[in-house]
């Protein structure tokens, strides 16, 4: 095992390099570790790359398209912890387009653990109803909603 010092630049950038691969739908595997987790609301924890494979699978059989606003993301880092506070916008496997600050969806904020040039740990926080179709709940997501940005 090789332990290679990293700068906090290069943490962001990787960090940076997951948002853009995936909005281009490339691989981002290679970005972690093979021991690597990530969390993502109503999933849960995808553990070792098979897992992450599984989880990336599953959210992109609900999206056809997703772009983060990368040169607005907020980064704050700490040691091996980078967190990125930002938003998006996209369109769901069934027509739905979402943008943050015109519909409920669209901020985000996940918080990585990068060491060796790796992504070890990412956890996303958000709100996966995308297409604000969990109006019985919520009924502030009714058709007469007004966003709030």
């Amino acid at each position: 095992m090789e332990i290679r010092t990293m700068t906090d630049e290069q943490r962001k950038a990787i960090a940076l390099e997951y948002f853009k691969r995936m909005d281009r739908g490339a691989n981002l595997l290679e970005l972690f570790d093979d021991h690597a987790e990530v969390y993502f609301p109503k999933w849960g924890i995808a553990r070792g790359k098979a897992q992450i494979e599984q989880f990336f699978a599953d959210l992109m059989g609900i999206l056809s398209a997703v772009s983060h606003d990368v040169s607005s993301i907020n980064f704050i880092q700490q040691g091996d912890l980078v967190v990125a506070e930002g938003t998006s916008s996209g369109k769901t496997r069934d027509g739905v387009a979402w943008r943050a600050g015109v519909t409920h969806a669209g901020r985000w904020c996940d918080v990585f653990e990068i060491r060796d040039f790796r992504i070890q740990r990412c956890y996303v926080y958000l709100d996966p109803d995308y297409g604000g179709a969990d109006t019985a709940r919520y009924p502030w997501l009714g058709p007469d909603c007004l966003v709030r940005s």
